[in-house]
């Protein structure tokens, strides 16, 4: 089975990511799957946007209205300084106006920008539907959710008004992905009721915020989860039911039960002393010999995102080797990449069949 193209925000690299015309041009462009990133109003309303900080994707700095709502706030152990969804109600927050979150790189996509408005998850859900009327292909939402136990601490339970809105929209979960970097999200969503396919975001650094906040310097590491004992735990906590359990006198972890894991390219790409990319790394075998799959994360063209081998020039804007980098990321096997641009990513795929 050919491994499927998620449109990272939608179409990132062509529209402002998470606008109605970033997801509907992904589907154009032949994504198998578009990604939101969720997060919280005041009022319990799950809204599309990277990050619940959202001066760099919106016009509310612009607004004088909402000028004294700009604060300071430690998410998840970072110190952020900005307006944040949380302070707004959707009432609110539906009046603002999306901008590009990478303005000197794409100024292409600035010409959009002060257009359309901040999404809702069950907006999404009636663009995917509305969209699946025009193909033969089954289209999709891999859901990641953001900052999980922050927005808990707020009496806002992510997965709980999660699975509100998949069961309000009545939404096929047969195309429903739920992703996080916090895997005790993973396991809150599938006791909700939502029987999507679970996803663990992972870094190839540092710790999930929601098992530090349980297991202080008990937690498990990013890196300790991809060993081969970590990765068989993944799985085995599939069949357990979700059991907790633990790797060591130590360590603790939660045998969450995942479907498969997903890692940025630069644990995908094996690279020798020097640095340089020399092929692929054994991530993507080991892991599907846990018997998890597992997914790529993101796929960009731009030199600024390409491995220094795969770059050409010396502007950051320009395209480099993009060509190289996604096939031989395909050439792994991994079973989906997330990409800004999905059609180069369906071009790459395809060409190779």
């Amino acid at each position: 089975m050919k491994p499927i193209v998620i449109g990272h925000r939608g179409a990132s690299g062509h529209r402002p990511e998470h606008t109605r015309s970033a997801f509907d041009l992904a589907f154009g462009l032949g994504a198998d799957a578009v990604e939101p990133d969720l997060v919280a109003t005041r009022d319990g309303v799950l809204v599309i946007r990277h990050e619940n900080e959202i001066s760099g994707t919106t016009d509310v700095a612009t607004r004088a209205e909402f000028s004294a709502r700009r604060t300071e706030k430690h998410i998840d152990g970072t110190l952020v300084t900005g307006w944040f969804t949380e302070d707004f109600t959707w009432d609110e927050l539906r009046t603002l106006r999306a901008r590009e979150r990478l303005p000197a790189l794409r100024q292409g996509n600035t010409t959009f920008d002060d257009q359309q408005p901040i999404l809702r998850l069950r907006d999404l859900f009636d663009l995917v539907d509305a969209a699946a009327e025009h193909t033969d292909r089954v289209l999709g939402i891999v859901a990641e959710i953001k900052h999980s136990n922050y927005f808990a601490s707020l009496d806002l339970p992510l997965p709980e008004l999660f699975a509100a809105e998949v069961s309000a929209a009545g939404w096929n979960t047969d195309r429903l992905t739920v992703e996080s970097f916090e895997p005790s999200v993973l396991a809150q969503v599938r006791a909700q009721g939502v029987r999507g396919k679970r996803i663990f975001l992972l870094e190839d650094q540092g710790h999930p915020a929601d098992q530090l906040a349980e297991y202080g310097a008990g937690a498990l590491s990013y890196a300790a989860h991809l060993t081969a004992g970590g990765l068989s735990s993944l799985a085995a906590g599939r069949s357990a039911g979700g059991s907790r359990s633990s790797m060591g006198s130590s360590t603790a972890t939660s045998d969450i039960g995942v479907d498969g894991i997903s890692v940025p390219k630069s644990l995908i790409l094996k690279t020798d002393d020097a640095g340089d990319v020399i092929g692929a790394s054994a991530l993507v075998d080991d892991t599907h010999a846990a018997g998890l799959e597992v997914y790529c994360w993101t796929l960009r063209p731009e030199n600024k995102f390409l491995e220094t081998a795969f770059q050409s020039g010396t502007r950051k804007a320009d395209f480099g080797h993009w060509q190289s980098e996604f096939r031989l990321i395909f050439d792994s096997g991994v079973d989906g990449v997330f990409a800004d641009h999905p059609d180069l990513a369906v071009h790459v795929r395809d060409e190779r069949r």
